[in-house]
């Protein structure tokens, strides 16, 4: 008997019991966003897998830097064969609910020019301003760089690289503001438990402080009794919590194509396929198939059958096609491609978000 390599993988999942959310995990505040801040700067240290100098542009802030440090005198032709340090894009992301002075977030860096690697480089450093012309430093940013991702060499972070020089605060509360829901959560059913949740924890016995106005906003109104103490009832409705298996969700597949996370909400179920990707090959049957004379298993390489474990009415579970992606190694990039083709031709049964 010829030993089968296709992967059988049998997945038994069972119903769990609704967990409740809190409303400040599927809300934001109306006019609170993210602010975005941006620099060129300089990764120093690198063991010859820097820009090459060569080029006047790649030359010119490195003769700047030596300037500012009392070491003038430098060329352009002395630092041309260097090939230790790199030109690279900085950027960093205030979060929604602000910053203060001297709080430390992330920072990102991308060689821009033809530097082959940023390992062991340290970002010397650099200003960061935000996302007009005229925009004030935000932040100063400086530290060694990591690189997350071994198969993209040339950008990597600086884990608390930037230390904030000034306040930015979320907008002021007014006595009637709104709730933006999520788009992986929004939906009817979810604003009208939402704003359900917000009644029964803020103004339990009194009329109504919530309403849902759209399948994404919830209009707030603050009582006149609690607006000498915002901040409480601020708490109670974003305490409030919401039973999540009420709000009516769609399956969904989150992805991070920058961390490589994939996220399956719901118990995601995949139609009868066959892709074939690059040397994978992956084929979803229902009912698995039994051999005979006429149709014996083969072994194959790199194949991935992906089976229902238990009525042949059922489909094929994504965790199934997930734990086979595990057993057989598949890179994170690929992993992702095939997910946007089972979502592109129909075969993916849930909404697909990729951030």
């Amino acid at each position: 008997m010829r030993r089968v390599a296709s992967i059988v993988l049998g997945v038994s999942l069972l119903a769990s019991s609704a967990l409740a959310t809190t409303v400040k995990e599927l809300v934001r505040f109306k006019g609170q966003g993210e602010v975005p801040l941006t620099g060129m700067g300089l990764v120093v240290g690198l063991p010859g897998t820097g820009d090459s100098g060569k080029e006047a542009l790649l030359a010119r802030p490195l003769m700047e830097v030596y300037r500012s440090h009392g070491m003038g005198g430098a060329s352009p032709r002395e630092l041309s064969a260097a090939k230790a340090v790199a030109l690279v894009t900085v950027s960093a992301v205030i979060p929604a609910s602000g910053a203060l002075a001297d709080d430390r977030i992330d920072l990102r860096v991308q060689a821009v020019h033809n530097a082959s690697s940023l390992k062991g480089g340290e970002l010397f450093l650099v200003a960061m301003k935000g996302p007009f012309p005229t925009s004030p430093v935000y932040a100063l940013g400086q530290g060694v760089v990591d690189l997350p991702d071994s198969s993209s060499p040339t950008a990597g972070v600086v884990r608390g690289g930037a230390r904030m020089l000034r306040d930015v605060a979320g907008p002021e509360v007014p006595d009637i503001f709104e709730l933006i829901i999520d788009p992986h959560f929004s939906g009817w059913a979810a604003a009208s438990q939402i704003a359900t949740a917000i009644n029964s924890r803020a103004q339990p016995q009194g009329p109504s402080v919530a309403v849902a106005v759209d399948e994404r906003t919830i209009r707030v109104s603050i009582p006149e009794a609690e607006r000498g103490d915002r901040a409480a009832f601020l708490a109670d409705v974003m305490g409030a919590e919401v039973n999540s298996s009420l709000l009516d969700l769609p399956a969904q597949v989150i992805v991070n194509s920058r961390t490589g996370a994939i996220v399956v909400t719901g118990d995601v179920e995949i139609s009868p396929v066959a892709i074939t990707h690059k040397d994978l090959n992956i084929t979803t049957t229902r009912p698995t198939p039994v051999p005979s004379a006429q149709n014996p298993l083969i072994e194959r390489q790199r194949w991935a059958d992906v089976r229902t474990s238990s009525k042949p009415s059922e489909n094929a579970k994504l965790a199934d096609l997930l734990t086979a992606f595990k057993s057989l190694d598949i890179p994170v990039t690929e992993q992702i491609a095939i997910l946007q083709m089972l979502h592109k031709t129909g075969k993916l049964q849930a909404r697909l978000v990729v951030d």
